[in-house]
């Protein structure tokens, strides 16, 4: 008769066929899944105000724009939901210029851990919360130009910007 410590765990190991992230609009843009995400995130973009088109400016710099996307996955390995984020590429911009102050905010791991620990010392219960649209600066002072994404360029206004 064999005996087995309670050291033993037996882990299993699945894997779930998951499609590729896409690097490129014109990838993305061809699945309904990719296009479906990017039109939630562009609406959102418009209802809380965060851009809106304006005739270009001649004295200001016009930032490009990239579509990022994510596929976000469940603790088994199956798709929990797409994920496609508009990003400024502001490395372009000049300080002084286009832009007077940068500020970046950010959780540090041993933050992260003294919650958790305190969470366990006192049994507190913890909830997920996944946002899908949001931003953690304030207003900005300066004026900021960013070409239309795309995908979402104005029919009625092709050449204003954001």
């Amino acid at each position: 008769m064999t005996h087995y410590s309670s050291r033993h765990v037996l882990h299993l190991f699945y894997t779930v066929a998951i499609p590729p992230e896409h690097n490129t609009f014109t990838q993305a843009a061809s699945k309904l899944e990719w296009r479906a995400t990017m039109e939630s995130e562009f609406k959102a973009l418009l209802k809380n105000d965060t851009l809106s088109l304006c005739p270009r400016p001649s004295s200001h710099y016009i930032v490009r724009n990239k579509w990022v996307y994510k596929i976000k996955q469940k603790p088994d390995g199956s798709i929990d939901c797409y994920k496609a984020r508009l990003v400024a590429k502001g490395f372009n911009q000049k300080s002084g210029v286009d832009y007077f102050e940068t500020f970046s905010l950010v959780v540090k791991t041993t933050t992260v851990r003294l919650i958790l620990a305190l969470v366990v010392q006192f049994r507190w219960t913890t909830r997920q919360l996944d946002v899908s649209n949001a931003f953690l600066q304030g207003y900005l002072d300066e004026e900021v130009y960013m070409e239309q994404p795309k995908g979402f360029i104005s029919a009625e206004h092709p050449n204003f910007v954001c």
